[in-house]
């Protein structure tokens, strides 16, 4: 007969074993050096080879260097982090840009993303086509549940594309810069302690939020600048008629107009957009002189802008 204690202490194993396999099967992880010393030479070899539909978390560490990639998450490729080694070290580039070939806005990108729960860390998202090319993506994001910690998303015109209807993202300081609506799309996003940096007398933002979507962009704590030749940046203006953006708290840069927002010509956009600031601070910050149209947010009405209210039952700043 086996000792009672001994049958208690296998069982103990047996359960310490059972929760360190179920930790692996949850949390997997490959690496991507152009050196070889990885698993992967390149991100789109280790994204490729990811499990379809994974339930679990799937983190592909992403080791220093240049990554020459036009990337592309598909939407059965769920559940993957990319973690960079730093956003300074760790880019991927791509130059496509509107009118080369067959190419438009919508495929110009570096990077798509249509996965959902995708996350990113420390990685810099860059279309280096240049100015003088028209449209030309970084980062393109149609999924759902996406996180964005301390990456970079550099081009000039269109640099974020944040569509898609009911896509949810939230970016976590990040440093994004471009020229023309280089914050663009459908998505409700939150941008939480980012940098927003303008390189051109233009527009930040040009949202298309559709009309039932109760938030669109929404900037939190952020910091605004701009290049030393830019003195004329609106904050916005509506893609669509019921766009809607909200800045709260942010450190507004020189560069920014004084009436803030534009109408894109369309003076019907006017009463069915939704632009408005709560507590703009810095040299661009001037809500006595912003477009009629636009808001300056109470204390009652900054509360509603929780993440818990703009994301429903997503929890987006929890850790995978």
């Amino acid at each position: 007969m086996v000792p009672v204690v001994h049958i208690r202490k296998l069982t103990v194993l047996f359960l310490l074993l059972c929760m360190f396999f179920s930790l692996r099967a949850q949390r997997q992880s490959v690496v991507v050096a152009q050196d070889g010393t990885g698993n992967f030479r390149t991100i789109q070899e280790a994204v490729n080879a990811a499990a379809n539909h994974s339930q679990t978390r799937i983190v592909i560490v992403v080791k220093s260097g240049t990554y020459v990639e036009k990337l592309v998450i598909p939407s059965w490729k769920t559940n993957i982090t990319l973690k960079g080694a730093d956003k300074e070290h760790t880019i991927i580039t791509w130059n496509d840009y509107s009118g080369k070939g067959e190419i438009n806005t919508f495929t110009s990108y570096t990077v798509l993303v249509q996965g959902n729960e995708f996350r990113a860390e420390n990685i810099t998202f860059e279309n280096s086509a240049g100015t003088g090319v028209g449209q030309a993506v970084a980062l393109h994001v149609e999924a759902d549940r996406c996180v964005f910690v301390n990456c970079k998303i550099v081009a000039n015109q269109d640099t974020l594309y944040a569509g898609v209807d009911n896509s949810r993202q939230y970016y976590q300081n990040c440093y994004i810069e471009g020229t023309t609506d280089f914050i663009f799309g459908s998505a409700t996003v939150v941008f939480d302690g980012c940098h927003i940096h303008g390189k051109k007398n233009s527009y930040i933002t040009a949202a298309s939020t559709p009309q039932r979507q109760r938030f669109g962009f929404v900037f939190r704590n952020c910091t605004i600048t701009t290049s030393p030749e830019t003195t004329k940046l609106y904050l916005g203006r509506p893609w669509r008629p019921y766009a809607k953006t909200v800045f709260i708290e942010c450190n507004l840069g020189a560069g920014i107009l004084p009436e803030g927002w534009h109408n894109w010509n369309k003076p019907d956009a006017e009463s069915t957009s939704f632009y408005a600031e709560y507590k703009s601070t810095g040299a661009g910050a001037s809500p006595t002189t912003r477009v009629p149209w636009s808001h300056q947010l109470t204390a009652a009405e900054v509360n509603v802008y929780t993440l818990e209210n703009i994301f429903g039952d997503w929890n987006a700043v929890a850790q995978d």
